[in-house]
């Protein structure tokens, strides 16, 4: 009988064993599909296979493993994997900058691939430190989580993939975003030693939130990937992913539930504005931008900094970790200029109400206030530049970018009217009043899933929790300095697009802390998202009518845009009274199936869940809409540009640009005659061309100035915006542009001895070239309309 019990044990799996084998292969699974989903749109984005296998190297062992072991060190370890590698990515991409800087520094960049190595020695050699390879104290997360995670991320892959697939990789017949390409070009400064210098303006001094270019640069660098591959493909969805795993472990801390992590990283990343089908868009949509490399990078450093002041105000002790706030906070001024100051004005906000609640000085608050002012003050001066420069005070200035006034009101104003508040509002009268009042309330109403988690503060309990008010007065921050401020590109909504996230996480927050039963937030969540499909016009056969705008941008009125905002602000009633009166109705039949419910609180309680469930219905919307098009755009195939595109490059020109990058030496200077697009160059043109250095990756004498510190300084001179004004060293201009049309000896050595330069690109769709170039200099390459030439070294 002892034989046979003892047969039964070993031979037959209880229950318990089989869920034990199971729950750790279904926890791994989602985020083996993530990884394979990547690698898939990787391949599709036409980057090689070597390059997948280096780049995945490089952010396991060179980025995450680093960080995860220094994070535990200091902050202890989250008792789950997922978690534990989030925020070692998260911190070992701050890691990387540091040990950027110290190589850029000392000009030691090929040492750089190393950087992991001390740290991973010092892990594995000293005994104290030896812990911190494993998890720690285990706190696992229940399998749901790891699902909604892996959905978030794969939606987060998808949307990375919608981005760049419109994007082919050079050499193309195409055209690239001039941001994009200014980025690339920087990505190639970033390789070389300090001091840097502005690529397109050699000589000039790079003063510019550079720290993501830093960062594609390292990758570059240490896996010997091109720059182009790693800026136009893979940087971009790992970071967004850290982000997201970021900003789930918050919410998952603040709020205490585990569904709020997948919630809070779909709704921040995923989510957009609520507008439900109105022609009048809320500038500032999602937090995500692939054209600004920077302000998609800010996130992480600031994400994992808000997690750290969350803990100094509410109190508690950070130890070693104290080290990461400075850090922290001169990386976030050094990526984004827009990312700190709203976290610190939510954290001196904090530290102003509760030394008044308490009559007692909060002392690290103060401390943590203290460096991250520090940090921001050093930060302007090692890194910002013209483009700082330019923003200036005028409150309401983001009307300028929204039709309803920029095309009725707003055509008088000029391109940089410097009054207190746009001209055309005195000057509508009592309508110019109403309009901009009826353009910012609706900005508002669109923006709702990002600020009503405010609502907590309503609450007693947690209105004496100082995690509230620091980020309900960073978000407060973000959307004042983007309606108070102004700028000529409109960079002032970086303010608002770097508090999203944290907009979010308090909302998901506040849907927690209602205490409602499941049904009520998912019923009115899908509904909403219903309802974001059906106005989006997302799926076909399934559509709610646009509320159509009113005439032309040139023959639509005031009185029309505020029928049109009258519309739009009806619609959004209906949602808001439908989705409550959805939770309040299916809260009564809970109420009624569950037995041993008991009755509602009166009117309190059911405003309490009317709330819940509006805030869940907008929740839904804003993620169903990009959702929705996301899928869509990859279900519908790429429709090929048609007709003239007076911006597009032409293949040859990426080819020649590529062959000088290969073949010059790294420290070699370009003369080009390219300045300009389109690539011809006349008086006054947009000379944001940037592909010369972009793709060319070697400093020119000029190429273009469009984003120089003194042009940018000047927008407005002349009415014309800052990409248009005149190069101001036109001395300097005159001598470069002469070496090709009308070149001389005597010329071209002033170039080689005073500028460096070691090569010539010209390109005869940019202006003449004259044949007298190639007896001066040794012609290299020809491709089409480029012609490449080498000045002898002397």
């Amino acid at each position: 009988m002892a034989d046979t019990l003892v047969a039964e044990r070993v031979d037959t799996p209880t229950p318990t064993s089989r869920r034990t084998v199971l729950v750790p292969l279904l926890s791994t699974l989602p985020w083996a599909l993530v990884i394979a989903a990547l690698l898939v749109v990787w391949s599709r984005g036409g980057v090689p296979g070597l390059d997948l296998a280096r780049f995945g190297a490089y952010w396991v062992l060179a980025l995450v493993l680093p960080g995860t072991l220094v994070h535990r060190a200091l902050r202890g370890s989250r008792g789950n994997l997922p978690e534990d590698l989030g925020y070692g990515a998260a911190t070992g991409l701050l890691l990387e900058i540091i040990a950027w800087a110290l190589a850029a520094a000392t000009g030691q960049q090929s040492l750089l691939r190393w950087w992991p190595l001390p740290v991973l020695v010092a892990f594995a050699a000293v005994p104290g430190l030896r812990r911190h390879w494993r998890v720690g104290e285990r706190r696992p997360l229940p399998l749901a989580w790891h699902w909604g995670m892996g959905a978030a991320l794969l939606l987060v892959l998808t949307w990375g993939y919608t981005q760049w697939r419109m994007v082919p990789l050079p050499p193309v017949y195409g055209g690239y975003y001039q941001d994009v390409l200014y980025h690339l070009g920087l990505v190639q400064e970033l390789t070389r030693a300090m001091p840097f210098e502005l690529p397109h303006v050699a000589g000039e001094a790079l003063r510019y939130h550079y720290l993501s270019d830093a960062h594609i640069a390292s990758g570059s660098m240490i896996t010997g990937i091109s720059p182009a591959v790693v800026l136009l493909r893979l940087w971009l969805v790992p970071v967004i992913g850290t982000a997201v795993l970021l900003a789930a472990a918050l919410a998952r801390d603040l709020s205490g539930a585990v569904w709020a992590g997948p919630v809070a990283a779909l709704a921040a990343f995923i989510g957009t504005t609520v507008t439900l089908g109105s022609p009048v868009g809320a500038s500032g949509e999602m937090p995500l931008s692939y054209a600004s490399p920077s302000q998609t990078y800010a996130l992480v450093p600031l994400l994992l900094l808000a997690g750290l002041v969350v803990d100094v105000a509410r109190g508690r002790s950070l130890g070693a970790a104290w080290a990461l706030v400075p850090v922290l906070g001169l990386v976030c001024a050094g990526a984004k200029s827009s990312a700190l100051p709203p976290l610190i004005a939510g954290l001196g906000l904090t530290a102003v109400v509760f030394w008044w609640r308490r009559r007692q000085v909060p002392r690290p608050a103060l401390v943590a206030l203290a460096c991250l002012v520090a940090a921001m003050a050093l930060g302007f001066r090692l890194f910002a530049g013209g483009g700082a420069g330019t923003l200036r005070v005028q409150a309401l200035a983001l009307l300028h970018f929204i039709a309803p006034y920029a095309e009725t009101l707003g055509t008088g104003d000029g391109i940089w009217p410097s009054a207190p508040l746009p001209p055309g509002i005195n000057d509508g009268g009592l309508l110019g009043w109403l309009l901009a009042f009826a353009v910012v309330a609706w900005w508002v109403l669109g923006q709702a899933p990002r600020w009503v988690g405010m609502g907590l503060l309503v609450d007693g309990g947690h209105r004496a929790d100082p995690a509230v008010w620091l980020l309900a007065g960073t978000v407060l921050a973000g959307a004042g300095a983007t309606w108070v401020f102004q700028h000529p590109s409109i960079s002032q909504i970086y303010f608002w697009m770097g508090v999203i996230p944290v907009g979010v996480v308090l909302t998901t927050w506040s849907l927690a802390q209602a205490r409602v039963p499941w049904p009520v937030l998912v019923v009115p969540a899908v509904a909403g998202a219903l309802a974001g499909l059906a106005t989006a016009g997302t799926v076909v056969g399934f559509a709610v009518p646009r509320i159509s705008r009113p005439g032309t941008p040139t023959t639509s009125t005031v009185e029309g845009w505020l029928r049109v905002l009258g519309l739009s602000a009806a619609r959004y009633v209906l949602f808001v009274a439908v989705a409550a009166a959805l939770a309040v109705g299916v809260a009564a039949l809970w109420r009624r199936r569950v037995p041993g419910r008991a009755a509602p609180a009166g009117r309190r309680r059911a405003a309490a869940i009317a709330l819940t469930g509006v805030t869940a219905a907008m929740l839904g919307a804003s993620a169903a809409v990009v959702v929705g098009g996301t899928v869509r755009s990859v279900l519908t195939e790429p429709v090929p540009a048609t007709g003239p595109q007076p911006y597009a490059l032409t293949a040859d020109e990426m080819r020649a640009a590529l062959w000088l990058d290969d073949n010059a030496a790294d420290d070699d200077v370009v003369a080009t005659n390219v300045h300009c697009r389109p690539v011809r160059t006349t008086p006054h043109c947009d000379a944001r061309a940037f592909w010369v250095t972009g793709l060319g990756g070697h400093r020119t004498v000029v190429e273009s100035w469009g984003y120089t510190d003194e042009v940018v300084a000047a927008h407005g001179v002349e009415n014309l915006g800052y990409a248009r004004q005149s190069f101001p060293d036109q001395a300097l201009l005159a001598l470069n542009d002469g070496v090709f049309s009308r070149p001389t000896r005597a010329d071209l050595d002033r170039l080689r001895t005073e500028h460096g330069v070691r090569w010539l690109f010209a390109d005869s769709r940019a202006g003449a070239v004259s044949a007298e170039l190639a007896g001066l200099a040794q012609v290299r390459l020809v491709a089409g309309p480029v012609t490449v030439y080498e000045l002898n070294r002397q």
